[in-house]
């Protein structure tokens, strides 16, 4: 790791963070607070990923249904209209709308092989932005002069590693320019983050291997054609069994390439000097990596 110590991390003159874990206990709220502080430059690879790199699909599909129109068709047509998505840190629903839910088209869903697409997609996109990471620690340094860089992660980051691959192409990259920090829920906040998806369930992204398990327990489990799924059904029927899934792989991501902190410890935190004393507790209390 880059920082031995708690000591070494406060003495740093440049501390850089991936904060990953599951959505929804405080990654962007503490990646928002360190850049609103001034001297941290905030990047938020959901962010990147809707723009730079699921930007035009995301388009193509606001213009497919445009097309529907005869109205905005004729008006396509002849570059008389622009359309593109509107994504920012705090709304990335484009990106969730576009990769959407597999199921009965008639209450939303799309075919389990264009919903797979999709998913492909976005994981070269999840990829391309993680890796695009040194690249703007040095883009932040070299023409805002910040130091400081939160790398706010993904969900999905543990879709594309394997922590247990001292090689890892994504992670291995990482570890050498920033500090791994997992935000570790508790069972109180899984069961949380399970109830508050029930009432408004969004799309997931998994993978290749764990949706068609899960796609073929549904169909089993309900009896129902393909088409005939409901789509926030099988959403919510898979997600407290992606959160069990995660997990591991999560665990394996900060004994082999860097530190933990709960959750409920992230939510005291509201400045960057208690962040900073969060990371130096988590570096002292690390064990060592297995072997």
């Amino acid at each position: 790791m880059i920082y031995s110590s708690g000591q070494d991390w406060r003495d740093a003159p440049q501390k850089r963070v991936m904060l990953f874990g599951m959505s929804g206990l405080g990654k962007t709220f503490v990646s928002t607070m360190l850049r609103d502080s001034g001297d941290w430059f905030h990047y938020s690879a959901d962010y990147r990923i809707g723009t730079r790199y699921m930007g035009e699909h995301i388009a193509d599909n606001f213009k497919a249904e445009a097309m529907k129109n005869p109205f905005l068709a004729e008006l396509l047509r002849t570059d008389s209209v622009y359309i593109a998505s509107n994504i920012t840190f705090d709304n990335l629903t484009p990106l969730s709308t576009y990769l959407g839910k597999p199921g009965d088209p008639a209450k939303g869903g799309l075919p389990i092989d264009e919903y797979r697409m999709r998913q492909a997609q976005h994981t070269v996109a999840e990829i391309a932005a993680m890796q695009d990471t040194p690249h703007f620690i040095n883009r932040a340094k070299r023409l805002y002069g910040y130091d400081n860089f939160v790398c706010d992660t993904s969900g999905s980051i543990c879709e594309v590693v394997d922590p247990e691959n001292p090689e890892d192409p994504v992670l291995k990259p990482l570890s050498q320019v920033l500090l791994p920090v997992w935000i570790r829920g508790s069972h109180a906040h899984t069961e949380e983050l399970i109830r508050r998806f029930d009432r408004a369930p969004k799309p997931m992204c998994y993978r290749p291997e764990f949706l068609s398990a899960q796609w073929d327990a549904y169909l089993a489990a309900r009896g129902v054609a393909p088409d005939a799924v409901d789509p926030d059904d099988f959403i919510r029927f898979t997600y407290a069994r992606a959160l069990a899934h995660r997990q591991p792989i999560y665990r394996a991501m900060a004994e082999n390439w860097g530190v933990s902190v709960d959750a409920a410890d992230v939510a005291q935190v509201s400045t960057a000097q208690d962040f900073t004393d969060l990371i130096a507790h988590a570096l002292d209390a690390r064990q060592p990596p297995r072997t």
